[in-house]
Formats: structure tokens, C-alpha cells, sequence
């Protein structure tokens, strides 16, 4: 699978590589109906699809299906994205590109977790709410100890049963109505009270500690779990968890 040059018929190799000047017209063209654009748009990104695609080739998955499922990502990202988000399109686009192939390894017939590692993690769950209940901090060692197994037992486990995060995860509510993350990176119809609340966000987001912000960026833009997260930080997956939520509630203070 390493060796293969071609995926669904398209010669990997042979992939045109675009310049970010290139990238932006073309964009631009696409939002103003260039369908023709929009063609050169998706081939020439799919060497972005490509190299996540690479991430899941140990997953035993069939690597054409997975790259449909990226190119399907793609294609939600190009429809999604607004000139006006002031960020790379690469930016924005990977999280949707890999949530989808995630989407499509949890849901389709490529990827399935067993019973036993569902049991596994769900008395993990148990356990962890047993420690955090005696106001301790539930590490991953303190877990594995009182199950008796090896610490990366329950850390597999528990990334086996996380779901992928997307743009489209709630952040928090308002007047009732739950909002994405998506709604706070855009609105089509460009009011003047979601600018404010755009500008309100990112002032919120700036006063969050310099942990916080990193934390919320590799959870929510570049769709790391919690344990990825405290792997990367270098603390425990129950103070990512933390640190999450608390910033997540700023934001609702601030905002709100």
C-alpha cells in the first residue's frame, strides 16, 4: 500500500502543486461560479487529502475508499470557506478533510472496535469517575493501577471509543439556540451584529492564557484528541480536559 502511485485513478505523482498566489485566484474565481476553477481548485489540493490520507494507511483501511472520504472533506471545506475568514484555506480545510475520513473509519466497514476494547474503555470510564470522585486527579496511571493493566492499554482504549471533532462541534449556547464552531468562524449573511460577535470572540479568545489558546487550537483546528493534546502539552489528559472546558466557559462569559 506504501508503493502504490495510484488511488482511485488519479496518479498521486503526477498531482499539480499550487502556489499559495495560485491558490487564492483561484479560490476567488470559484466563488464568483468558475466551474473550471473550481475543477483546478480540487485536483490541486488533493495533495493536501493525500498526505493526511498517509496517516490512516496502518488503519488496514482500503486507501482508495479513504481518499473519497478526504476528497469528500475537500469538497465540504472549498463549499464552506469564506474569503472573509482571514486564514490559510489549508487551515480550515484539514480539520474538515480528516473528520470526514474519520466519519467514514468509525462508521463504515474499514474500521470497527471490538466489544472487548468498548468493555475495556467503558470501565475505564467508571473508573476515572470513581477517582475524580474522591477529588483526585485521574491520570492515566492512577487508572491503569487500579485496573491492573498497562497504562497503554487504557490509553488505546480510550482513543479507540473518541469521536473525531469538527467544525460543526458546539461551543456553547445562546438564547437558547446551540452554536458551532463553524458559526463563529462564519455567516453568510455578514450582519453587523455577527461581526461584533466575531470580533467579541476573538477578543475573548485573546485573553484566554497562552495554554488555553494552544489547547483549543489543536482540539478544535487541527482535530487532536484530549490525549494527543496532554501527550504534546506534557500534562495529564484529565487537565486537558479541564483546561478545556474552563476556556469554553470564558468564552461563554465573555461573549454571551
Amino acid at each position: 500500500m506504501l508503493q502504490k502511485v495510484v488511488i482511485c485513478g488519479v496518479e498521486t505523482a503526477g498531482l499539480p502543486k499550487l502556489s499559495a498566489k495560485e491558490n487564492d485566484a483561484l479560490m476567488r474565481r470559484l466563488k464568483a461560479g468558475d466551474m473550471g476553477a473550481r475543477e483546478q481548485f480540487i485536483i490541486g489540493n488533493m495533495r493536501l487529502v493525500l498526505s493526511l490520507v498517509k496517516r490512516f494507511w496502518a488503519k488496514s483501511a482500503n486507501a482508495d475508499d479513504v481518499f473519497q472520504a478526504g476528497c469528500v472533506g475537500l469538497i465540504k471545506a472549498i463549499d464552506g470557506f469564506d474569503l472573509t475568514f482571514n486564514v490559510k484555506f489549508s487551515t480550515y480545510a484539514v480539520p474538515m478533510i480528516l473528520g470526514e475520513i474519520k466519519r467514514f473509519l468509525r462508521d463504515g466497514n474499514s474500521l470497527r472496535v471490538s466489544r472487548s476494547i468498548r468493555d475495556t474503555a467503558y470501565r475505564i470510564l467508571k473508573v476515572r469517575e470513581g477517582i475524580e470522585a474522591r477529588d483526585e486527579e485521574a491520570t492515566i496511571q492512577k487508572i491503569a493501577a487500579e485496573m491492573q493493566v498497562q497504562e497503554r492499554e487504557v490509553v488505546y482504549a480510550l482513543d479507540a471509543i473518541s469521536d473525531p471533532v469538527s467544525l460543526y462541534e458546539p461551543v456553547y449556547n445562546k438564547s437558547g439556540d446551540t452554536l458551532e464552531l463553524m458559526d463563529q468562524l462564519c455567516d453568510e449573511t455578514q450582519s453587523d451584529e455577527i461581526w461584533t460577535e466575531r470580533v467579541a470572540l476573538r477578543d475573548a479568545i485573546a485573553r484566554l492564557t497562552e495554554r488555553e489558546q494552544k489547547i483549543l487550537r489543536l482540539r478544535y483546528f487541527e482535530g487532536k484528541t484530549q490525549t494527543e493534546i496532554s501527550r504534546e502539552v506534557g500534562i495529564s489528559q484529565a487537565q486537558v480536559s479541564r483546561l478545556e472546558k474552563n476556556a469554553i466557559g470564558t468564552l461563554k462569559q465573555e461573549i454571551s
